[in-house]
């Protein structure tokens, strides 16, 4: 039992971002509690009665659900982790601009909702759709474009149709809560978090390329402001952190136990190692957790430490893909993407 349950860590107050406590990773499912909260405005007003969400654009038949009527669909329930693409930002060097999230901008939950193709086939989605648009409740002003936005995002027609991408309107169980995107937000499994917008009113199908600012200037991958290889920000990369020890521990000699979780959303973690000799050896950790798709594994290993002195140790996991952890990840202007392997370091007296 984890006897230590701290909350959430905050990263910023307006908008609202908080970690979720990694120190905490005590079960496979995240409470609805300590999920991580990723916001770019403040909190939407939500309408009390009268919010449907509309499905329009280049489908034959435009559509107005309640929530009522959403609830009458038949759902599924998805385990998935989902992860925010500045997770570790602060560990870059040199440092990125944004919110400086450390290794707890991920969480993993039971989504319940309806297939987003079940709803487009309802409204008869046309053959020449190109992407599908998203766009939520939450509005804001931006400090680089005049005017007011609202958080929107588009998914290409292939990922839309996929029949694991959801209109969740359930969390671990219970109906979605207001911070998390509450009466109903998009679930896209494999993908950074960015894909999975909140308070969801409005569904577009459209043959154009979605030029938005959430899509065109943010959430995309680059070295440099002249760089012309940019690229957006999509699926997650092979990741891992190390829940216990925390960094900086000082610790008895004798035996402890290492644990943490490991994810990718291009394929399934096959493997996770630990070194203790800076990576001149590796070797393999204990699962906790079966193999899930779309979820991350929780992992151990039983370390028995006579000798004092300062250690570190390193974390790294592979894929079933091949992708692998690098021991630096590629250092962009946005500080995205950062699966670099994980390092601490602790103090055995």
């Amino acid at each position: 039992m984890n006897l230590y349950d701290p909350k959430r860590i905050p990263r910023s107050i307006i908008p609202e971002n908080q970690e979720f406590p990694m120190l905490s990773l005590s079960s496979w499912v995240t409470p609805e509690n300590k999920y991580y909260i990723r916001n770019h405005f403040p909190y939407p007003a939500l309408p009390l009665n009268d919010w449907a969400l509309k499905i329009e654009g280049l489908v034959q038949k435009p559509i107005l659900l309640n929530y009522q009527a959403l609830c009458q669909f038949p759902q599924i329930i998805l385990p998935v982790t989902m992860e925010c693409s500045g997770n570790k930002r602060a560990y870059f060097q040199p440092k990125a601009r944004g919110v400086q999230w450390e290794q707890g901008a991920v969480s993993h939950a039971l989504w319940t909702g309806v297939p987003l193709r079940t709803l487009l086939q309802v409204a008869g989605i046309m053959p020449n759709v190109r992407e599908v648009i998203f766009e939520g409740m939450d509005t804001g002003e931006r400090i680089d474009l005049p005017g007011t936005f609202r958080f929107a995002r588009s998914l290409p027609v292939e990922k839309a149709m996929h029949p694991d991408t959801l209109i969740a309107l359930c969390m671990n169980g219970k109906p979605i809560s207001y911070k998390h995107g509450h009466p109903a937000r998009l679930i896209v499994p494999n993908w950074y978090g960015m894909a999975s917008v909140k308070w969801l009113y409005r569904i577009v199908a459209t043959d154009q390329v979605f030029k938005g600012p959430f899509q065109n200037i943010d959430y995309v991958v680059y070295r440099s402001k002249k760089d012309s290889q940019r690229r957006p920000v999509t699926l997650m990369k092979v990741n891992s952190v190390i829940s216990q020890p925390t960094d900086q521990t000082v610790l008895r000699r004798g035996k402890h136990f290492i644990t943490g979780t490991a994810w990718s959303g291009q394929g399934s973690v096959k493997m996770v190692e630990i070194s203790l000799d800076h990576g001149g050896t590796w070797n393999l950790v204990t699962w906790l957790d079966s193999e899930e798709k779309y979820s991350w594994r929780r992992w151990g290993w039983d370390w028995n430490v006579p000798v004092p002195g300062t250690y570190l140790i390193m974390v790294k996991a592979t894929d079933d893909k091949g992708n692998i952890q690098p021991l630096q990840a590629e250092w962009n202007v946005m500080g995205y993407e950062n699966n670099s392997i994980s390092q601490i370091q602790v103090y055995i007296e």
